[in-house]
């Protein structure tokens, strides 16, 4: 019976430690009404945040959340934010609140996140948590109609190569890595409480339209559509850049390949005469000589971000001209009435 009892918890311990993969991230409502709040008070101005709760299971649950401190690049303010941090987090534990950490929060300016410096993050968050979330807030964008919230994740395989710090053309054939791979996006569900779910029914209006509903009806989203294609100009340059640089590496390649078959075509006649006379072939190739030397080959995670960025642009821009073509032609049934 002993015996039965401790494989049983051996097998339990067992299942455990394989993590199941994560599905859902289930924030309150409380979470996002503070990440829009801190986010939308310093815009433009991008500032970031610490999110707090449970993993369960394929759920990560995000119940509470609070600002970081907007600071300069200095590295005894950097060690005061992380104090701040950890006294932030021990007054939460001792008002018994949740204070596991399960990632951060961030704004940005229409979508413009896909950055190394959040990949860093991530794999620096990775390194301390098995699992942990960055939930995106664009503000410029909610102020379209859409409530602009996305949590992300790197995928395995991203995370794997990264590691390597090896993104050349061959290592992402082999891993079947594309830029599309980078980032997971993991499904957002607001959770309430059956109290803040029945005081919100209670404080619902009997007008069935409200100011909001009259303002998405607002045609005029040039500015929006503006810094959009300005953005997307900028992400279209930088691509040429990492272009030219990797034309710059192929021709390279391509003139240090014929400088070899030269080398070795007057190696091979070279020996052909020595074994004529009698004396020892000299070897076909020479480390020391320069033309043999690898040229490295760039990476290739700037033109895949900078490529996931223009992505992300051209569907802000197809969403908002869908909607402003939809107002454009409801403007004109009522005209038309």
């Amino acid at each position: 019976m002993a015996g039965s009892t401790a494989r049983s918890f051996l097998q339990v311990a067992a299942t455990e430690e394989v993590a199941s993969p994560l599905r859902v991230v289930q924030i309150e409502g409380l979470v996002i009404l503070k990440i829009i709040k801190h986010c939308k008070e310093f815009s433009p101005a991008l500032v970031t945040g610490q999110l707090l709760g449970l993993d369960v299971g394929s759920v990560l649950e995000v119940t509470n959340c609070f600002p970081f401190p907007i600071r300069e690049e200095d590295e005894e303010i950097e060690a005061d934010g992380a104090n701040y941090q950890l006294e932030m987090m021990r007054c939460l534990r001792e008002v018994n609140v949740d204070n596991n950490t399960v990632g951060w929060y961030q704004s940005t300016i229409l979508g413009s996140y896909q950055t190394v410096e959040l990949i860093e993050t991530f794999m620096n968050y990775q390194e301390n948590i098995r699992r942990c979330v960055c939930i995106i807030y664009d503000p410029s964008r909610s102020n379209q109609g859409v409530l602009a919230l996305k949590a992300l994740k790197l995928s395995d395989s991203f995370m794997e190569l990264y590691r390597a710090n090896n993104f050349t053309g061959e290592k992402l054939r082999e891993k079947n890595l594309s830029w599309v791979d980078i980032f997971e996006e993991i499904p957002i569900k607001v959770s309430n409480s059956a109290l803040i779910s029945a005081f919100m029914t209670e404080l619902e209006s009997d007008t069935p339209v409200t100011q909001c509903d009259y303002d998405r009806l607002q045609l005029s989203t040039n500015p929006y559509m503006e810094r959009n294609m300005e953005f997307l100009i900028e992400c279209m340059d930088d691509l040429s850049v990492e272009q030219q640089k990797f034309q710059y590496y192929y021709r390279n390649l391509s003139r240090q390949q014929s400088q070899q078959q030269t080398w070795l075509q007057k190696r091979r006649a070279e020996n052909l005469a020595r074994k004529a006379a009698g004396e020892e072939p000299l070897p076909e190739e020479d480390p020391s000589n320069p033309i043999f030397k690898p040229i490295p080959e760039p990476s290739r995670l700037e033109s895949f971000l900078i490529t996931n960025q223009i992505s992300n642009y051209c569907n802000q821009i197809n969403g908002v001209a869908g909607q402003s073509f939809n107002r454009l032609y409801l403007m004109k049934a009522l005209h038309d009435k």
